[in-house]
């Protein structure tokens, strides 16, 4: 009878022992045909994107990452609570990357699910095809019902070479802006605003020394779905009627996406892997490095999963289809949006702007105290967003402004303030303290700061452990910025209840806006915090945040 005990004890003990699960990956550099012929890029185990890793909530994960580059690498866990040494980093927490020829391991227990993603953290990597899906099922049955369950990896693919798109950038911001207006333009604008008001217009952009076409700082992408080109047209399968779950993630260097299924409503359930209230949409706006679930439920027809990138340069195309071989027909480019003087966080009149330095100053010194004052809590990162009834009238022409994305009326496209936590959160403490977090950069030389200052020069933020505070964004620049904070998740302070806010892991910071978010300083370690642009972090668009004990004159 004792040994009967003890072995059932033995049994009860073994159950509760999360399942230990051992995967191995390979960067090297080798060929690829994502645009129909091949060409040389970086590979994890010989793909792009790299393997799609399936991980349990609980799971003791080892991952054995192998470099056969001739340089350094990395890889980053994006969005995943963990270790700070696991985080990969290279310079934070003792990470020191993974040297060519060798292999580095990392050991972490799984401690949420949701849909995440993985990356390279070193130099430019992440554009040359350093990424992959990493998917987590729930240690209990899923609170969403799904029949058939889709990864979508949008992406940004281009032949060339990454450094020196970089390289490009500095020596002119504007290098890739193919789409600079026209005397076309000018005409058009003149018929529609007054000869005046366009004149006007036109001096104050080339007063700041700027374009309002300016929207991607790279263009001439191939856009990719799960390592597709829209000729290859990625396919997903279904039965007629059923539940069809897809897990958008925007895996790209730069490009923005405007996501719709014409034909299908979409059921938002989830933002950064983390479970949101279901939201119905017709459109979302992607950023870079943030994903969105969403349930569809289509009929015994073919239907165009198109994502347009901002500028409109071209497209990413799928289909959804009950059988292999359909398609449906692609619907035409919506006209790309013009930038205007709301973007800048000014109004039109050009007094506020005097004081602004674009030139070798850049943006660092202009005074937003006028300008800001109406912008403050403004939800800019999603206003494409609104229901077309409660938009103003807008005159004829292309889109105005960086958030328009020319939501047809009648049409809903998703807004941050819809997001709304489906669990309760645990801290809802108002915040001991705000932090201000300033976007801002050189536009001529391609340098980009946080608080005026670029990475090489920042001091870390140095919080509490255990402390509430609140972050402020504050966008002084004429482009968005998706600011992305590891090792922790924040809320957005998005007009939900307190115990409702969101969680998310990237937040969209629109041009000329402010957006904040709440913070519970809970994971120490060392944790990067930068913009997700992939050659904004490269050019200065990072820091790092502290989570210890408050040295002597921190920073506050």
């Amino acid at each position: 009878m004792l040994f009967r005990a003890l072995f059932a004890a033995c049994l009860l003990a073994l159950a509760s022992v999360a399942h230990a699960g051992e995967y191995r990956l390979t960067i090297d550099r080798g060929p690829v045909n994502v645009t129909g012929r091949p060409v040389q890029s970086l590979t994890i185990n010989g793909q792009v994107p790299g393997p799609t890793l399936r991980f349990k909530e609980g799971e003791d994960v080892t991952i054995h990452v192998t470099n056969r580059l001739r340089e350094d690498t990395s890889v980053h866990w994006h969005g995943l609570l963990l270790p700070g040494q696991m985080d990969g980093v290279p310079g934070l927490n003792g990470y020191p990357g993974i040297r060519p020829g060798e292999t580095y391991t990392y050991r972490f227990t799984v401690r949420q699910s949701g849909t995440y993603w993985y990356h390279s953290h070193s130099g430019t990597q992440e554009q040359a095809g350093l990424y992959g899906a990493l998917i987590i099922e729930p240690v209990k049955p899923d609170v969403v019902r799904a029949d058939r369950d889709y990864v979508v990896v949008l992406s940004d693919f281009t032949e060339e070479n990454s450094d020196e798109i970089l390289r490009n950038l500095k020596n002119d911001s504007g290098y890739y802006n193919y789409g600079k207006r026209t005397i076309g333009d000018f005409f058009d604008d003149a018929a529609r605003d007054g000869l005046g008001a366009t004149i006007r217009d036109r001096l104050d952009w080339g007063e700041m020394r700027m374009d309002p076409t300016d929207l991607a700082d790279v263009s001439g992408y191939a856009f990719l779905v799960n390592g597709k080109s829209a000729t290859q047209n990625w396919t997903g399968i279904f039965k007629p009627g059923e539940r069809v779950r897809l897990r958008f993630i925007n895996a790209s260097a730069m490009s923005y996406f405007d996501v719709r299924i014409p034909g299908l409503k979409l059921i938002v359930i989830q933002a950064d892997g983390q479970n949101v209230q279901p939201v119905p949409v017709d459109e979302f706006r992607i950023a870079v490095a943030e994903t969105y679930d969403v349930i569809v439920v289509p009929e015994d027809m073919a239907y165009t999963i198109m994502a347009e990138p901002i500028d409109r340069s071209g497209y990413a195309r799928g289909t959804l289809g009950p059988r292999e071989g359909m398609s449906a027909p692609i619907p035409p480019l919506r006209p790309r949006t013009v930038l205007n003087m709301s973007d800048m966080g000014m109004a039109h009149d050009m007094g506020e702007m005097k004081g602004m330095d674009h030139g070798p100053g850049g943006m660092e010194g202009m005074d937003h105290g006028s300008g800001m004052k109406g912008m403050q809590g403004m939800d800019h990162s999603a206003m494409a967003g609104m229901d077309d009834a409660a938009k103003p009238a807008q005159p004829s022409g292309p889109p105005r402004g960086w958030a328009d994305a020319g939501t047809p009326p009648g049409m809903k496209a998703l807004r941050y303030a819809d997001l709304k936590s489906l669990v309760p959160q645990k801290d809802t403490r108002p915040p001991g303290r705000e932090i201000v977090v300033r976007l801002g950069g050189n536009m001529e030389r391609y340098i980009w700061t946080l608080n005026g200052r670029k990475a090489s020069e920042a001091d870390p933020i140095e919080l509490h452990y255990g402390e509430r505070v609140k972050l402020t964004f504050v966008n002084e620049s004429m482009m968005a910025h998706p600011m992305h904070l590891h090792g922790m998740f924040v809320q957005l302070v998005n007009g939900q209840p307190a115990d409702r806010l969101p969680n998310k892991h990237v937040v969209n910071v629109a041009p000329g806006s402010s957006y904040s978010v709440m913070l519970t300083a809970d994971e120490p370690g060392e944790w990067a915090f930068h913009c997700h642009l992939l050659y904004h972090m490269n050019s200065g668009m990072m820091t790092k945040v502290v989570v210890a004990r408050m040295s002597a004159g921190a920073a506050r």
